[in-house]
């Protein structure tokens, strides 16, 4: 499974309005111009955010987009699974060998549970200053 710019960028607007969370709303604007990136792409991947509920939007002047939830309610799988789909690393797993079965099932499950236990709080007070003794292992 690779993630694409979608996914990507999708937590990219998700941290910003994590770190925003009770601020009240985001420009899209503000978040494109901070990460450089497309207004135009990011107005693509909110709008199924939106649509999951992840995201609320607030029309006017002084409008933008917010978390529906809490910060802490919401996961990066929640995220992933919306703009990405199902998570899935190895498809036809069927026909392996059981040993190869399980390994690539412990991968997939791995994943996912950093995914799922990973929420967009986590995410948006994670400062490169930190030092990485946190408890995440970001890689397999």
């Amino acid at each position: 499974m690779k993630i694409s710019t979608k996914g990507r960028y999708g937590l990219t607007i998700m941290i910003a309005l994590g770190r925003q969370f009770g601020e009240g709303p985001v420009a899209l604007r503000q978040i494109a111009a901070a990460n450089d990136l497309s207004e135009a792409y990011l107005e693509q991947i909110v709008s199924p955010l939106r649509n999951a509920g992840l995201v609320k939007s607030v029309r006017g002047a002084y409008g933008g987009y917010m978390l529906a939830n809490e910060p802490s309610s919401i996961t990066a799988g929640d995220v992933i699974k919306v703009l990405e789909g199902p998570i899935q690393l190895v498809e036809g797993i069927e026909n392996e060998a059981p040993s190869q079965r399980h390994l690539w099932t412990t991968v997939s499950n791995a994943v996912k549970n950093v995914l799922d236990t990973t929420t967009i709080d986590d995410l948006a007070k994670y400062t490169d200053e930190e030092p990485d003794d946190s408890g995440y292992m970001f890689y397999i």
